[in-house]
């Protein structure tokens, strides 16, 4: 969309003769490819697929209510007690994040964490929320330094060793049907591997489904907990949960 309202914009230039409208449109149009080009590889779509293809028209992986049967739901007060033994906290921040404008409650999260030692790190899908770099701007705005935020690439052979993971209204890049369905719609997509952490912490409003409409199987899984939640309120409870551990 960004690459079409360039070059619509340019087009409008070469009508009414207008240099600067065809120079601005010709630069949204190129970056626009070139987003497209980012978020067609972090999904392992072609563009054809992208622009003519339907999402959720494959094999969500069994019935919802099945794999949901095992879900365990938590509280802010269980997660504090839960990080206040953490030495390595990954965050990973999707579009809930950015909804709930939570990016200021994990700074302040992640300072507690901090002053007791932890190592805090923020793993960044190429296409969480509604564009490459979404969340890196978040971030950024709630001054949190750029060398903890880690590319998927990055940080997916080291999750194994991390103690518990914050997964903020992220879904389909988190989800390990892409691993384990070839019929999913996201079957080969490159996720998040969160679930190779020791502990999960999934903070979600509702267990509804993600741009892909197919369920989870994460949220389900023995090492994940699921706090139904807007994430900013979640983590400001968790906040006030962590500091009255002392």
């Amino acid at each position: 969309m960004n690459s079409y309202s360039g070059l619509a914009g340019a087009a409008t230039g070469f009508v009414i003769d207008n240099n600067g409208l065809i120079i601005s449109g010709s630069l949204v149009g190129a970056s626009g490819v070139i987003l497209t080009r980012i978020m067609c590889k972090a999904m392992n779509r072609s563009l054809f697929n992208v622009l003519f293809g339907v999402m959720g028209g494959g094999s969500s992986g069994g019935p919802t209510d099945a794999i949901y049967a095992t879900v365990r739901s938590t509280s802010p007060e269980d997660v504090a007690s839960i990080l206040d033994g953490a030495q390595r906290v990954v965050v990973v921040p999707g579009y809930g994040m950015a909804v709930a404008q939570a990016q200021h409650a994990v700074r302040d999260l992640a300072k507690l964490l901090e002053a007791k030692g932890a190592t805090v790190e923020y793993a960044i899908h190429p296409v969480a929320g509604r564009m490459p770099g979404h969340m890196n701007v978040l971030l950024a705005e709630a001054d949190i330094a750029y060398d903890k935020l880690k590319e998927m690439d990055e940080i997916n052979p080291t999750l194994e060793t991390v103690d518990v993971a914050i997964v903020l209204g992220a879904n389909d890049v988190v989800n390990p049907l892409a691993k384990t369905d070839p019929n999913s719609p996201i079957a080969g997509m490159p996720i998040i591997e969160v679930d190779k952490c020791r502990t999960v912490v999934v903070i979600k409003r509702s267990l509804s489904p993600g741009f892909a409409k197919i369920p989870n199987p994460l949220f389900a899984a023995p090492n994940a907990l699921l706090l139904y939640a807007d994430a900013q309120k979640a983590l400001l409870d968790i906040v006030k949960a962590f500091k009255e551990l002392g």
